[in-house]
This record gives structure tokens, C-alpha cells and sequence, in this order.
């Protein structure tokens, strides 16, 4: 059952996103930085509201949690640090489509601009390798959380949902500017998506037989989600700085974090 829950909660984390991120593309990119703020609360949400809390509730030492997620921050830093090193030498300039400059989990940065408007696909093609990659990480995250705690899951799987909807809107652009037609760039940006089963189920088969992983993997998955927020996706919406955006982002994080506390409630009944 669990590894059922996995597997449905990535297709539908896949689909979700690639659906409401193809519906957005019909909107004014004020909405995707609208998404951007709220996947911000959503994130947040999770990482302080159920996944940490969960694992000190199980047991596991402060010092020692606290301590991956410190661990787990900083790989993800250098990770998007190496990204940044290998590929700064091409293009300089920051992304600039949609107005999000999430580095996906650092696996693939901010460097995807004009100036790869007629690179013959290539950066089209590195935004889907890098979301693939990604996308198989929030699986590995999906699954880590289905097995410490079905609710734990929901939760989880919902705010990987919020906060691949602006993602996804982001690499659609960019596969466009590479080149490819917007069937194409819905076809292969839906494909990457499904990536997300194959991390999940993978990560079940590894971390069933594994438990004492599970925690460290919980932990790396908060660092992950803190990161992508502070780092990337805050940086992103503080382009926007009158007072109408200001309210709106901050009303929209706000209904982030409330989303995931609703959620919370909802399946724990208050506990």
C-alpha cells in the first residue's frame, strides 16, 4: 500500500504540475510569481510544520537532525555552486523567463537567458536533464515521507505539487527559447515530470529495507525545500518590491504555510 500511495502521489504530482503549469502559460506572468510566493509558503510550511516536527516526535536526537539539515543545506549550496562554475563560462546573464530563477534543487541554475536563444536546443536540452534530475529527487522525498508516515506523505507530496507548478511554467519558457514548439516543450516537460515515479519507487525499494536512512533522508529533504525557498525563490519574488507586490507575496505565503497547516489538521485531526 505505501508503495502504491508512492507511485500514485508522483503521477499525480507530475501530472498536476505540467497541467496547471501549461493552464498558466493562458495567464499573465504576474500569476506565476503569485505561484512562486505561495510554493514559498508552502515549503516552509512543510519543513517547520510536519516534517521536522515529525521526526523529533519519533525520537530522533535534536542535535543529530538538526545537524543533516545543516549538512543538507550545504551540499545543496555547492551542488548549485558546481552547476553555476560548469556552465557560467557560456551565458552570464540571469534567467529572466516567467521572472523565476529557481534553481531546481541546484540541479540546473540561472544561467538559461537570451543568450541561448539560438544555441540549437542545448539549453533546452540541459533544463530537461536537470528537471529530470529533480524531478527523481521529489520522488526520493515523496517516498521518504510515505515511509515514516502516510500523512507525513500527503503533505509532503501536496507542497512538491505548489512548488512545481512555477517550475515547470519557468522551463516550459525556456524550452520554447531553445527552439522547440509548444507541443513539443508541453511533450518532453510532461515526460521529465514522470521522472518523479522512477525516484520514488527506487527510493522505496532502498529506504524500506534501510530505516535507519530514513531520517537522514527526511532531513535532506527539509534542507532541500528550505533551500530551494531561501535561496532561490525568495531572491526571485524580492524583483518585485512596491507595496502592492509586497502584500501580494505576502499574502500568498501566507496562504501557503495555511495550506499545509489546513492539511496538517486535516489528516491528523489536531495532533
Amino acid at each position: 500500500m505505501t508503495l502504491l500511495a508512492i507511485i500514485v502521489a508522483a503521477v499525480i504530482g507530475g501530472l498536476a504540475s505540467a497541467a496547471v503549469a501549461a493552464i498558466a502559460l493562458y495567464f499573465k506572468l504576474a500569476s506565476i510569481e503569485r505561484w512562486v510566493a505561495f510554493a514559498v509558503g508552502a515549503m516552509l510550511g512543510v519543513v517547520f510544520l510536519d516534517i521536522l516536527p515529525h521526526a523529533l516526535a519519533e525520537g530522533v536526537a535534536p542535535a543529530s537532525l538538526m545537524g543533516w539539515v545543516l549538512a543538507g543545506v550545504l551540499f545543496f549550496f555547492f551542488l548549485e555552486k558546481l552547476v553555476i562554475w560548469r556552465h557560467s563560462h557560456g551565458d552570464l546573464t540571469p534567467r529572466a523567463e516567467g521572472g523565476d530563477s529557481h534553481a531546481h534543487h541546484g540541479h540546473h541554475g540561472h544561467h538559461h537567458g537570451h543568450g541561448h536563444a539560438h544555441d540549437g536546443g542545448r539549453s533546452g536540452l540541459m533544463v530537461l536533464i536537470g528537471d529530470s534530475l529533480h524531478n527523481a529527487t521529489d520522488g526520493v522525498v515523496i517516498a521518504a515521507a510515505f515511509l515514516a508516515d502516510f500523512n507525513l506523505g500527503v503533505v509532503t507530496s501536496l507542497a512538491i505539487i505548489a512548488h512545481e507548478v512555477p517550475q515547470e511554467v519557468s522551463d516550459f519558457f525556456v524550452l520554447l527559447h531553445s527552439g522547440y514548439s509548444r507541443r513539443k516543450a508541453f511533450l518532453y516537460n510532461f515526460i521529465s515530470s514522470l521522472s518523479m515515479v522512477v525516484g520514488g519507487v527506487i527510493a522505496f525499494f532502498a529506504l524500506a529495507h534501510a530505516e535507519a536512512y530514513v531520517t537522514p533522508v527526511l532531513a535532506f529533504a527539509a534542507a532541500s525545500m528550505l533551500y530551494v525557498a531561501v535561496a532561490d525563490l525568495i531572491p526571485s519574488l524580492h524583483r518585485q518590491f512596491s507595496l502592492r507586490d509586497t502584500l501580494q507575496q505576502m499574502l500568498m505565503i501566507g496562504l501557503g504555510v495555511a495550506s499545509v497547516s489546513a492539511t496538517h489538521l486535516l489528516l491528523h485531526g489536531g495532533h
